[in-house]
């Protein structure tokens, strides 16, 4: 191990080192010698130390992206020897993320056998299965996006659509319940409000998740999960103001109005999801619960957990 600047550092195996310059120097302290090493940063800090990387709880390593050193051929030097290391060691999966201004390190990475895991607006994460005689255990890149649809009823028996000015139902006159997609981090209630209020103005609360419709192969291949909340607007009475770079129109309109528009016809998914709408807002269907819960107990914190309630009248018949 190595210390240089207040920082530790391991480094590679001899096979790996590159030729050191040393220098000895004897210091007289007190009468007595102390001998101090120079090495060239080049030689020493930058080439023959392992990446700085912190363990995950499944045998593997996720590399420090702030401390990569920028030039590539550093970088492929101890990438290399880490790679070694790691390996004997018996690391199983590596995490590399390199942002924009470290995309000049992505050639290196491939060349020693990373793979692009996903991406985001300003990084690349690349990983590598080290251990061959192991399927690797690395998890996939996510697999859906997650949409919601607001099924929004006023105490007039009225439902809040919209005419959407751009998407697959644009200039075909079909008026739909108000939909988005979820955000990182965002619950699917939260998701739902949000959405509302920015395309139509109408401010309202979850009340019940109604239905959930999964279907594959849209945006880039990825499956498609999309969940319909039932909703109720808070004040009661008010007007929808459409975004107009989304929307042509919204408006309030009789729920058999919007649910048996012709376009909906033959399609036997969405029969039964409008089906189970109208249910709700007709008392005759309860839905599915929703509540952030505390759910760990290792760290603080509290999740969206979603659940169906009893049907009471079927337990009082059982008793019976």
């Amino acid at each position: 191990m190595l210390t240089l600047g207040g920082r530790a550092r391991v480094l590679c195996s001899q096979g790996h080192l590159l030729r050191i310059s040393v220098s000895l120097h004897s210091l007289r302290s007190g009468g007595a010698t102390r001998r101090r090493v120079l090495m060239s940063e080049g030689d020493i800090a930058e080439q023959n130390a392992e990446l700085e990387a912190t363990d995950d709880n499944y045998d593997g390593k996720l590399v420090v992206s702030s401390m990569l050193p920028s030039d590539p051929r550093v970088f492929a030097s101890r990438l290399r020897c880490s790679l070694d290391s790691w390996t004997a060691a018996g690391t199983r999966g590596v995490w590399l993320k390199l942002g924009i201004s470290q995309s000049s390190l992505i050639p290196e990475a491939v060349d020693q056998g990373f793979e692009f895991h996903h991406a985001e607006k300003d990084y690349v994460m690349m990983t590598r299965w080290l251990q061959a005689s192991v399927p690797s255990t690395l998890p996939a890149n996510a697999s859906h996006q997650v949409g919601v649809g607001a099924f929004v009823v006023n105490s007039r028996g009225e439902v809040l659509v919209v005419l959407e000015r751009t998407g697959v139902l644009r200039s075909r006159g079909v008026w739909k319940m108000p939909t988005g997609v979820v955000t990182m981090g965002e619950d699917l209630t939260v998701a739902a409000e949000r959405e509302l209020l920015e395309e139509t103005g109408i401010s309202a609360r979850v009340e019940a998740m109604l239905a959930v419709r999964q279907a594959h192969g849209f945006a880039f291949g990825k499956s498609d999960m999309f969940v319909v909340l039932g909703m109720r607007p808070i004040p009661d009475e008010q007007q929808p103001i459409p975004q107009e770079s989304e929307l042509v129109d919204a408006r309030w309109v009789p729920i058999r109005e919007y649910t048996e528009q012709e376009f909906f016809s033959g399609m036997p998914l969405y029969s039964k999801m409008l089906e189970r709408c109208l249910a709700w807002a007709e008392g005759r269907y309860k839905g599915f619960r929703t509540a952030r819960l505390e759910s760990s107990v290792v760290t603080k914190r509290s999740d969206l957990l979603i659940w169906g309630e009893d049907d009471d009248n079927a337990i009082a018949r059982r008793a019976d």
